[in-house]
């Protein structure tokens, strides 16, 4: 055994000082020899040999199901092989099975180039709120009302509200791609019942009551379900262009690092917006419908293919308003 290695296993474990939020970098504070030492583990990126991805999907075991709805399926599970009922392995990897899926979750997930485009009133009501209608009008919103209907997924529902007023009512999930464990890494889903707001270009001055009296039980809610943690440890914001066309709010505690579903040209801090509605000139039916949105979308995404591209060459998009 070599002088490395040597430390390494003499390596006594004392407590853990910090840990990503999602889990993949932990820094342990232990003793060696009698002196104070900091052990640092990261995940390694995945091999992309063909050999073994091919053979992928049989190395990994203990896989336990964390739930499904329509297509979409989570779990977690072991890559390691060692996994004894007195000493069971800690699942390490977090697995997300689409099937069947389709061409637009293909090119979704595929490696592409992103543009950065503005949509104006105009585009909007012209194009982009036909393309809306079209994705609601094709079932992609099934997996949402399995979800607030009770169909599906209520094993994964971690609150619902029951308040006098209907349209006040939410429902609180966690993310997909949170591990439900890591708490500076929560990201949770409070999807709302009510179904005549899309998305943010839905939202009105009169919304703004609406909007502060929701984001006000969130916090007030998100708080009781997990201890220590406090209103001013949470973000909240809404994604633009969204992945589906039902509105709902985004809750992430604050050490999560800001990866791309928190940037610019993807999310909109929920305060700026209620701000933002509040002080905009004109009556309570002026809202966001009627400013300029700019973000970023994929090369292979249907609103850049039927949409601006078509826009930046000079042609009619494939999508108008009938």
């Amino acid at each position: 055994m070599s002088s490395v290695n040597a430390l390494i296993t003499r390596f006594k474990f004392e407590k853990v000082l910090n840990q990503d939020q999602s889990g993949r970098r932990i820094i342990l504070q232990g003793l060696i020899a009698g002196q104070p030492a900091l052990l640092i583990a990261e995940r390694s990126a995945f091999s992309t040999e063909s050999y073994y991805l091919s053979s992928f999907t049989r190395l990994v075991a203990h896989v336990e199901n964390l739930g499904e709805n329509d297509i979409y399926r989570w779990y977690m599970a072991n890559s390691l092989p060692d996994n004894t009922l007195d000493q069971p392995t800690p699942p390490d990897l977090k697995l997300n099975l689409i099937y069947p899926c389709t061409d637009k979750h293909i090119k979704k997930y595929s490696p592409q180039q992103l543009r950065s485009v503005t949509e104006t009133p105009e585009v909007y009501r012209k194009y982009m709120r036909p393309y809306m209608s079209q994705c609601r009008e094709e079932g992609r919103l099934k997996w949402v009302f399995n979800i607030i209907e009770g169909r599906s997924e209520q094993e994964n529902v971690l609150y619902r509200s029951q308040a006098q007023d209907k349209n006040d009512d939410y429902l609180l999930l966690p993310d997909l791609n949170w591990d439900r464990t890591t708490v500076s890494g929560l990201h949770l889903l409070a999807i709302v019942e009510r179904r005549d707001i899309w998305s943010v270009r839905d939202l009105k001055k009169k919304d703004v009551s609406w909007l502060r009296h929701l984001r006000s039980t969130l916090d007030t809610t998100v708080s009781k379900l997990y201890e220590g943690v406090e209103g001013d440890m949470l973000k909240f914001y809404v994604h633009y262009q969204p992945t589906y066309y039902h509105f709902h709010i985004h809750i992430v505690h604050v050490s999560l690092d800001p990866t791309a579903t928190q940037a610019v040209g993807k999310a909109l801090s929920l305060e700026n917006l209620i701000s933002q509605l509040e002080t905009m000139a004109g009556d309570d039916e002026a809202g966001m419908a009627d400013v300029e949105l700019t973000y970023t979308v994929g090369e292979e995404s249907d609103i850049w293919t039927q949409i601006f591209l078509p826009l930046k060459e000079g042609r009619e998009p494939g999508v108008a308003k009938r």
